[in-house]
């Protein structure tokens, strides 16, 4: 495939292509992890994965190969061929690129601690959520749906010691982290930004999916904010990496915080939903609207700059 015929793959086309190459490089790889699992602990375990008997702890570590080798790895991979040997264009598409003013992930930083009372508030929003009566049968399954996701999660973040602890802050936290986001906001945003011809378009159209892709419906606008956040600071920075390090903060904060609560180094639950006011919801909005100019601005500041 030439540089031609790659400006000429209309954007529809690589969404179906992008897709289907990820749904596809999944299946093999979850073929790859249940081989795995039987060969390392017995197609009981297996089975107990299946049904979600997770109260054997070789089912536990079961899961986690199953999760890594037919998902987390799969999807990373599916990015990086995209965008490698299909539109043959990875600084594009998964912008990699460090070229960025290192105050950045600092500003980052400072969005991603203040908007804790945002997404707290989004969170109260959505667990209020309440479907038509003729929609009740939805309404329960989305609700199996996110308990079901959730005691997955508790499960996956038991923590006894520090070398668990450190173990998922580096898959939960950073490589969960990097492949969400090479395939988010590497490939499907930039794909929905040449398809709509607008980022502010592309970039909601892409956190929506993101929100979905993690099925847990009474979560999806906290979510979804954070998508939009992600978004942002890759489409203004043009580096993938200033996503990946908001995102690792989201999700390295809750494995720290969780295990510190399991452990009882801490008495705030990582559970409670009602920590901040009204006040502190709109001092969050505040600032994390003055920091994203603040973001914007210095971008725009060292494009300006002259070349020395």
């Amino acid at each position: 495939m030439t540089e031609n015929t790659n400006k000429q793959l209309h954007p529809a086309l690589q969404f179906i292509i992008f897709i289907s190459l990820t749904i596809a490089v999944i299946g093999g790889g979850y073929l790859i992890g249940a081989a795995m699992v039987v060969g390392l602990y017995g197609v009981n375990i297996l089975m107990d994965i299946a049904r979600l008997n997770l109260n054997n702890p070789n089912a536990v570590n079961g899961l986690w190969v199953v999760q890594i080798v037919s998902t987390t790895i799969p999807i990373l991979a599916a990015s990086i061929i995209f965008a490698r040997l299909v539109v043959k264009n990875q600084r594009e598409y998964l912008k990699t690129s460090f070229n960025f003013p290192g105050l950045l992930l600092v500003i980052v930083f400072f969005v991603m601690l203040i908007s804790s009372p945002l997404i707290e508030y989004l969170s109260n929003i959505n667990q209020q959520l309440q479907l038509p009566h003729f929609l009740d049968g939805v309404q329960r399954w989305m609700r199996e749906t996110e308990d079901e996701a959730q005691r997955l999660t508790a499960v996956l973040l038991q923590m006894k010691t520090i070398q668990s602890m450190i173990f998922k802050l580096l898959v939960v936290g950073l490589l969960t982290a990097i492949v969400e986001e090479f395939m988010f906001r590497g490939c499907m945003q930039t794909i929905f930004i040449k398809w709509t011809g607008n980022l502010h378009a592309a970039i909601w159209i892409t956190a929506v999916l993101f929100s979905t892709f993690h099925m847990e419906f009474f979560g999806f606008l906290p979510r979804l904010l954070l998508g939009v956040l992600f978004g942002y600071f890759v489409a203004w920075s043009g580096s993938i990496w200033t996503s990946v390090w908001a995102h690792f903060l989201n999700n390295g904060t809750a494995v720290v915080v969780s295990y510190l609560y399991q452990n009882k180094m801490i008495k705030f639950n990582p559970d409670d939903q009602h920590v901040f006011n009204y006040a502190g919801y709109l001092f969050s909005l505040i600032i994390v609207l003055f920091l994203l100019y603040l973001y914007r601005y210095t971008v725009m500041a060292k494009e300006k700059a002259p070349v020395l």
